[in-house]
């Protein structure tokens, strides 16, 4: 937490010097992977416990900064009285541009170091939150060793990579007693919130079904041998792409700590489709677009719903229909899911050609004994209809057709200040999507996906969190963790901080 000069005066030029040169050094010497970088910037191994106050500067460091991660940086970076301290990454190669931003470039506070090792970022008694953009199989482990730590989180969805490691991530916030936001941004934008409350206060009558699309367009991803790429060799993202990746030869792959991007994944070679973005789609680190795209869908139809429970029945069937590729993980997937009270919620996720459904091929819809509603991808816009003639009804639509695009990768400043109005408060109940919430909506895009991996309907009881006398897919709430990288099975004085070490 900054001091009082420190608000009125900014950085000084001697910190920031000192910051940058610390950056450029670290990533020029290559194999030293940036401990100087933080080191620079911080004191010793430390357990944040400061109370901040309503006035004071919220000092953060952004892990994971290349695709939402660069635009989480960019929100957070001008919000009133917070820093982003430290940025971290295990590709170096993308500190450079990240560090000296444009569009941060009227930014004050905007003079950030680097690190590569996440856990020397936590190891800065300076920083008060830490906001995780990494792939999914990083978010758990990355959240709780920040909690040990004593940093506030705020995490990407999905919140977890299974639904174990959610309830992990539950019981380590209340452990810690730290606040952590989910980054399912619906939960903060005004003309959701209003279509959310038209439907609990009646609006639509008695709600029995709730319906996400993630109709997205996913072009294959092509199918590539392992190892460094050829110098000069040119990589697309999709088989259809036009524009080009860096080329991850062994000369940009010295800058990327590989080991350390596996993390709790299992060994394996540097593949170019399992590395930036491309992870989705495999298994070890990705849930498929049902659990990229698809949280943000989930959670609205679950909160739409009013279910604060998981689902006791969960069906999902599809496949991967596209041309050839590694792509492990469907791109055309229909799941559906019944509550306790027989309320349903179904899901579509099409990467192919297909229709829109009410106008809307991203976004949510809602059934209701009086009408029907729908709610578009961008959060700006929903409108409701009446009626067997289906007739309008009240609707919004705040749109700015001069604002950035929303998608992936926009910043959503309404759900960073909820973040960090909650931690200058000391108040998780002000929290639009607590890490409970966020579990009980991460959860259904992972139960659809073991559905569907073990192909067959599933009972799940959701108060042990398991499912009914089926080992095999019980197996698949959690995973194999590599050593070095484990998720502690509890949370207490013995296990406090000893993993991160």
């Amino acid at each position: 937490m900054a001091s009082k000069r420190d608000e009125q005066d900014g950085i000084s030029r001697r910190e920031f010097a000192s910051r940058v040169g610390a950056a450029a050094a670290s990533i020029a010497i290559g194999g030293q992977f940036f401990d100087s970088a933080v080191h620079a910037t911080s004191s010793s191994a430390h357990v944040s416990g400061r109370v901040i106050g309503a006035n004071d500067r919220v000092v953060t460091a952004s892990i994971g900064i290349r695709g939402q991660g660069n635009s989480l940086k960019r929100g957070f970076a001008k919000l009133k009285n917070v820093e982003i301290k430290t940025l971290c990454d295990i590709d170096a190669n993308l500190a450079p541009e990240r560090i000296n931003d444009a569009r941060l470039k009227d930014v004050e506070t905007f003079r950030p170091g680097f690190a590569q090792d996440l856990r020397r970022v936590l190891d800065d008694k300076d920083i008060d939150a830490v906001v995780i953009a990494t792939p999914n199989h990083w978010h758990a482990l990355a959240t709780i060793w920040a909690l040990q730590a004593g940093k506030h989180v705020y995490v990407e969805k999905p919140s977890s990579h299974t639904v174990w490691e959610g309830r992990k991530m539950v019981e380590a916030t209340a452990r810690y007693n730290k606040i952590v936001q989910v980054g399912t941004m619906n939960r903060s934008r005004p003309a959701v919130r209003d279509a959310i409350k038209f439907i609990h206060e009646g609006g639509l009558g008695k709600v029995y079904m709730a319906r996400g699309l993630c109709y997205k367009p996913r072009p294959a991803i092509g199918k590539y041998p392992d190892g460094p790429m050829a110098p000069g060799e040119k990589y697309a993202l999709t088989v259809t792409a036009t524009s080009y990746e860096p080329t991850y030869d062994a000369q940009y792959l010295s800058k990327v700590d590989y080991d350390l991007w596996l993390g709790p994944a299992p060994k394996k070679p540097f593949n170019r489709n399992r590395f930036h973005y491309n992870w989705h789609w495999h298994w070890d680190y990705g849930n498929g677009d049902s659990g990229n795209q698809g949280p943000h869908q989930f959670d609205i139809a679950r909160w739409g719903l009013q279910k604060q429970e998981h689902p006791i029945k969960i069906r999902s069937t599809g496949g991967y229909f596209g041309a050839e590729s590694s792509q492990e993980t469907p791109d055309t997937q229909t799941s559906l899911f019944e509550y306790a009270d027989g309320k349903v919620l179904e899901f579509g996720t099409r990467g192919g050609f297909t229709n829109d459904e009410g106008g809307v091929k991203i976004g949510n819809l809602f059934y209701g004994s009086k009408g029907w509603l729908w709610i578009d991808e961008t959060g700006k816009k929903w409108q409701s209809y009446f009626g067997p003639k289906n007739e309008q009804g009240p609707g919004a639509d705040t749109s700015d057709p001069n604002a950035e695009p929303t998608g992936l990768t926009t910043t959503e400043y309404p759900h960073y200040q909820n973040f960090v109005d909650a931690i200058r408060a000391g108040d998780p109940k002000l929290l639009t999507c607590d890490v409970l919430e966020g579990h009980l909506s991460s959860s259904l895009p992972h139960l659809g996906n073991i559905s569907y991996q073990v192909g067959r309907q599933l009972i799940f009881d959701g108060k042990s969190e398991k499912f009914v006398d089926d080992k095999q897919a019980d197996r698949l709430l959690t995973r194999e963790y590599r050593k070095g990288f484990e998720i502690p099975s509890s949370f207490n004085s013995s296990t406090h901080d000893q993993a991160r070490k």
